[in-house]
């Protein structure tokens, strides 16, 4: 599937989520009798995160808490990718502070019209969302200190591509801390396959070797796991178009693909001699 493709079913399906108002179907709660919230302590969010936000910012989307492991420090500049209706950025602009600034980048308006509704009922005025792809950032060389995903990156068809940009925004020095799905064992054809299980985080994740891999070829250091879980299939394949994706599964591709399915929590650096944005460590 072309890249333009893969970004228009994306944005169509994501779409469809903030217009819904409700839990998402991604990576989510549908059909599982849970909540966003209910989701979101799953996740390893606290019922004090989940205050701070405006109504309507938690989706249930996620598959971690980036902004839990990322030590935000006052008055640092914070990007997230993928910011959806605004969750992580709100807690974020909490831990930054009046003299911080977060930037929120999503790429499907429906999104960004809920992220910034929230914004303005809130009065929070240290948060900014702009229409972008994660590829393609609308962001300066070398301008923000700390960058956060959740569950987005997987999203991509071109991984490498993200990571190069987010190297680029970065300033030297400035740290990378995402939550996202990658995969322990091969996927069966029909979910590598399946353009509902892209959309639900699955079908566009990759082996983690290789998705540390990009990380590390990008230009970042210190790439470390910094936690994983295997993510509960009952999640992902919770509606019954999803769930049709795998029935026929005999019981041993079954049982490999509920193992495979992994929640993983990354750390990585720019380096603090890069001052050309290039990926280089000049």
């Amino acid at each position: 599937m072309k890249k333009e493709d893969v970004h228009k079913q994306v944005r169509i399906a994501y779409g469809e989520i903030a217009q819904q108002g409700g839990c998402g179907c991604g990576i989510g709660c549908c059909g599982t009798g849970m909540t966003a919230d209910s989701v979101s302590l799953g996740l390893g969010y606290s019922e004090e995160d989940l205050e701070q936000v405006p109504e309507g910012a938690n989706l249930g989307l996620g598959c971690g808490n980036p902004v839990a492991l990322a030590s935000l420090r006052e008055g640092e500049v914070v990007l997230d990718l993928g910011s959806g209706a605004g969750f992580d950025s709100f807690l974020a602009a909490e831990r930054v502070g009046p003299t911080g600034r977060v930037i929120g980048v999503d790429m499907t308006p429906d999104m960004l019209d809920k992220a910034r509704e929230n914004a303005k009922k809130s009065g929070r005025t240290s948060v900014e969302f702009r229409l972008g792809e994660i590829e393609h950032l609308p962001v300066a060389d070398s301008s923000v200190d700390v960058i956060i995903s959740n569950c987005v990156i997987n999203l991509s068809p071109d991984k490498p591509q993200v990571f190069r940009e987010a190297l680029r925004v970065l300033r030297p020095g400035g740290r990378l801390m995402v939550s996202d799905i990658v995969l322990a064992a091969p996927l069966p054809e029909q979910v590598r396959d399946s353009a509902l299980l892209y959309n639900s985080c699955v079908a566009g994740a990759l082996p983690k070797e290789e998705y540390l891999g990009h990380i590390a070829a990008a230009g970042f250091t210190g790439v470390t796991v910094q936690g994983e879980t295997v993510f509960p299939l009952e999640h992902i394949v919770s509606e019954p178009d999803l769930a049709a994706v795998i029935e026929g599964i005999d019981a041993d591709e079954m049982a490999s693909l509920k193992a495979s399915i992994v929640s993983v929590k990354v750390a990585a650096r720019r380096p603090a001699g890069c001052t050309c944005g290039c990926g280089g460590t000049s």
